[in-house]
Parts: structure tokens; sequence; C-alpha cells
């Protein structure tokens, strides 16, 4: 996806070789634009796959997953990481390994709102080595849903997280992925062949 990529490159910041900013446009401070294209580019790539939901984590995953429910016209779930005086009764949980924060947290959605009937779109803004997407994965096989696939803003395509995906079956869709963050330069992996 070009308009992400340049975004990306216009905006982003490589703290490190491992690790690049973004959260002026995508999970911090919003580009709503930028966010809705996103939206309509995951609802073109799955438009065949007959969602009725999308699952996603809090917080950075619900934007995308929001602009993309809209186009799909279905209803959007997010994973809670911290618990709630609402939510304490028949739940899904797993634990999720956030590289970023490196912590692990504990998730949970109610199973008012997934069921076996359900095909589920997984969501998230980033993949790194896959665990929070692991996570996801672990939550729908875990309702008796069918898992329609993962998309992902951006993925670290240096990093493990898209291998492990897509070395299980998993149906992976990644708007713009990364193949380097060398010396602060990003290189995006549609370039390493131009």
């Amino acid at each position: 996806m070009k308009k992400l990529q340049q975004k990306i490159r216009q905006d982003g910041q490589v703290l490190s070789e491992n690790v690049l900013k973004v959260d002026s446009f995508l999970n911090h401070q919003i580009d709503p634009a930028l966010m809705q294209a996103i939206g309509e580019e995951f609802a073109t790539r799955f438009q065949d796959a007959c969602i009725t939901k999308i699952l996603t984590l809090e917080s950075s995953g619900i934007a995308p997953s929001i602009m993309a429910a809209i186009q799909l016209d279905v209803p959007v779930i997010f994973g809670r990481k911290h618990q709630s005086l609402t939510l304490i009764d028949d739940l899904y949980t797993t634990t999720v390994y956030s590289y970023t924060k490196q912590t692990s947290n504990d998730i949970a959605i109610s199973k008012d709102y997934i069921t076996e009937n359900d095909v589920v779109l997984i969501i998230d803004d980033f993949l790194a080595n896959g665990q929070a997407a692991l996570g996801l994965i672990d939550i729908v096989n875990q309702t008796g849903a069918s898992l329609a696939g993962i998309g992902i803003v951006i993925e670290k395509g240096f990093q493990d997280g898209g291998k492990l995906l897509r070395e299980r079956g998993y149906r992976l869709e990644s708007l713009a992925i990364i193949e380097s963050l060398v010396e602060g330069s990003i290189t995006f992996r549609d370039e390493e062949t131009n």
C-alpha cells in the first residue's frame, strides 16, 4: 500500500534496527484519512471471506479495525488487556507478550461476542514476533469460530512473526512489510526487487 509506505517514510522515526515509531499517525495520534484508506484496503483484500466479526487488541488495533468493519459492515471486538468491573465472567482469555513493552498481558473477551458460527478477521497495527497474533488466534480457536485471516498494518519482515504465521498456514495480509531499518533508513520488501 503505497500511501501507507509514504506516510511511514515521511513521519515514521527509526529508533533502532528493531524499533519504528509511528505514533504520530497510527498508535497514539491517528490520521483518520490514512486509517480510512487502510480500512478500505483490508475490506478489499478480505471481501470474499464472508467475515462476520473483526477481532483486535486494545488499543492500537482498534482504529484500523473499525475502519475495516465499516466497509465490511461487521462488529469489532477488542481483547482487553486490563480487568474491568464489567468484564468478569464467561471470558475467553490468553496471555500475549508485547515486544515493544517487554511485558506479558492477559487479554480477555466476553464469550457473548464470538461464537462457533462466526468467521473472524484479526487486525492489528504491527507484526514483529507474532505473539499478539498468536494470542488472538488462540482466542478464536477457543470460540470454535473460523479464522478468515490476519490483517496487519505494518509487518517487520526482518523479524520472525510473518514467517511463523505463514508457515502455519494462516492467511496473512500485511499492508506494508519493512525489510530493514538499518542506519535509520526504511526499506520495504517490494522495493528490494526494484
